[in-house]
């Protein structure tokens, strides 16, 4: 586990990124964002040296001084040359599943993964810290202590290398007794409010039959196109929202009401689940998980 990541070269980096454009471009995303993609791979193609080696040694920063090569750019880099992977793909192409986002962490693979997803019913990375953290993970069979202690410190150079750190996750692990340094800033996160809109936008236009399909790998055995997808910019943000395609919706028959928003600006990204609450004093409405006090305080009578 502690050999590195495997080698990619500036073809197969490129190849991913070009793959990006062309889901982007059949799913109608902004055209800027696929030229961006687009001009990026040429970049790295002609690149004299390894981009590998540069995400490796210099970081963001290195990779930020590329021409062509913005932020959120180089943040998709960066995950391929860490991990040969690139978790956005996944999610355009609709076979990131909880699984595969798990198989991701080195030292975890399919079976081990799935056991996680079943045992724990979990499907975030962030999700994943916590329970490493908490005794969760320590009880799903295959962790032992090497492994535990090398998955948390991975998981912690993913989410700080993505930039998805919130506060609330720095303060539930330090609540756990986690030995962990809070940024000097947290990133930004698009409002409620703005969420809500591209969840109700993203409802409307599936129900209406406007947007395009993919056919997810995951609870899909038809291989039918049936998973509406948009992309829409907002406030600078990208947002892409899909219904969610987990086991636990499927089984609870809550696809087509829980609806899952991945959002990304300026290299910081993070995903939310936007579903109907079903008690409390938000029954019958829409609500942003984890983010339910800040929908109360929209409906308060001094914000009516």
């Amino acid at each position: 586990m502690d050999s590195g990541p495997a080698v990619v070269t500036n073809e197969q980096i490129a190849a991913l990124l070009e793959r990006v454009a062309e889901r982007l471009e059949t799913q109608h995303a902004n055209m800027y964002r696929i030229d961006a993609y687009r001009a990026g791979a040429a970049v790295v193609r002609a690149h004299p040296s390894s981009i590998q080696d540069l995400a490796l040694t210099e970081g963001r920063d290195g990779l930020d001084a590329l021409p062509q090569i913005g932020t959120s750019l180089s943040g998709s880099i960066d995950e391929i040359a860490h991990t040969g992977r690139l978790r956005m793909l996944g999610r355009l192409e609709g076979t990131l599943s909880a699984v595969e986002l798990f198989k991701t962490v080195p030292g975890i693979g399919e079976e081990l993964a799935e056991r996680i997803h079943r045992e724990l019913d979990i499907d975030t990375l962030e999700a994943l810290e916590v329970a490493a953290h908490d005794g969760r993970l320590d009880a799903v069979a295959g962790f032992g202590p090497r492994r535990l202690e090398a998955v948390r410190d991975i998981l912690a150079t993913m989410l700080t290398r993505s930039a998805r750190g919130r506060a609330r996750r720095f303060s539930e692990l330090r609540d756990l007794g986690a030995q962990i340094t809070t940024p000097s800033t947290v990133e930004s996160k698009p409002g409620v409010g703005l969420l809500l809109e591209i969840d109700r936008d993203y409802r409307e236009k599936a129900e209406a039959g406007e947007l395009p399909r993919i056919a997810p790998q995951r609870n899909n055995p038809d291989g039918a196109a049936w998973l509406p997808i948009l992309h829409r910019y907002e406030d600078g943000w990208h947002f892409t929202a899909l219904y969610s395609n987990t086991d636990r919706a499927h089984e609870l028959g809550r696809v087509r009401d829980w609806v899952v928003v991945y959002f990304e600006r300026d290299g910081h990204e993070g995903q939310c689940t936007i579903v109907t609450e079903y008690r409390g004093p938000l029954t019958g409405k829409r609500v942003v998980r984890g983010r339910e006090d800040e929908i109360l305080a929209l409906d308060a009578p001094e914000n009516q």
